[in-house]
């Protein structure tokens, strides 16, 4: 067995970026170990001096995750491009990123953290975690168009049908929605499908972790409780494949 531990696993527990972003940041050099371009797969070893964008990286001992309450028009990226990026936004202390997505026009519950191995282990639709919200649709609600979120929906454009899911009426054109998977705009494509045009969209739960009365715009940490208990939701999950998260 090699020795040392892999340059993307190394930057993902330094709360750099996920692992899959740091394979891609190595395969543009813009890694070095001990001032040589990183290569994908390399190792690093104990004293090793390893840079990102030319700063040196330190592994960050503190774990960090944050319940944020993220409003309408806030792109979930670390993306500095972006003005509206969900890092300067929330202007953490320490580097930390988003776990998944959350499309602009959405709000609701994102978590952050600077650990790379929980973003893969939630986030990897095979693993079956659970994403909850309440929307609001345009028009009243029919028991077809209910049913038919709940038995699983063609995304033609996507080349997929949704898996089944939990939907539950909350009011004329209210109803809640239970997902294991996160698609690009699942939800919106979903009530399209039937016709219906979504007016607004929240995530409310990712897990075991509750939006509660968590203002817009605000954060807070996740509790010691609910960090044990997520830390057992994922303790068999895989985390070798991230899915893109844009609900």
């Amino acid at each position: 067995m090699a020795e040392g531990i892999r340059i993307n696993k190394f930057l993902s527990e330094a709360g750099v970026c996920s692992r899959r972003e740091a394979d891609r940041q190595i395969a543009e050099g813009n890694v070095t170990i001990d001032g040589k371009i990183a290569e994908t797969g390399s190792r690093i070893q104990p004293g090793q001096k390893v840079c990102f964008m030319g700063k040196v990286v330190s592994k960050e001992e503190e774990k960090i995750l944050l319940a944020v309450h993220k409003p309408v028009g806030i792109v979930c990226t670390a993306e500095k491009r972006e003005k509206n990026n969900i890092v300067d936004f929330v202007n953490f202390p320490k580097r930390i990123y988003p776990v998944g997505r959350l499309d602009k026009d959405s709000s609701g519950l994102i978590l952050m953290t600077n650990q790379g191995d929980i973003v893969n282990k939630m986030m990897r639709a095979g693993n079956m975690h659970e994403k909850e919200y309440i929307v609001t649709v345009n028009k009243p609600l029919t028991d077809a168009f209910l049913r038919g979120l709940a038995g699983g929906v063609p995304l033609v454009e996507l080349g997929v049908t949704t898996r089944k899911c939990a939907v539950e009426k909350l009011g004329k054109r209210k109803f809640r929605i239970i997902l294991t998977q996160g698609y690009n705009r699942q939800i919106r494509r979903m009530c399209e499908y039937f016709g219906y045009r979504v007016e607004e969209l929240q995530r409310v739960r990712i897990m075991n972790i509750l939006l509660g009365d968590l203002k817009p715009g605000t954060y807070r940490y996740v509790t010691e409780k609910e960090y044990a208990q997520l830390q057992k939701m994922i303790a068999n999950s895989q985390n070798t494949t991230v899915i893109p998260q844009k609900e």
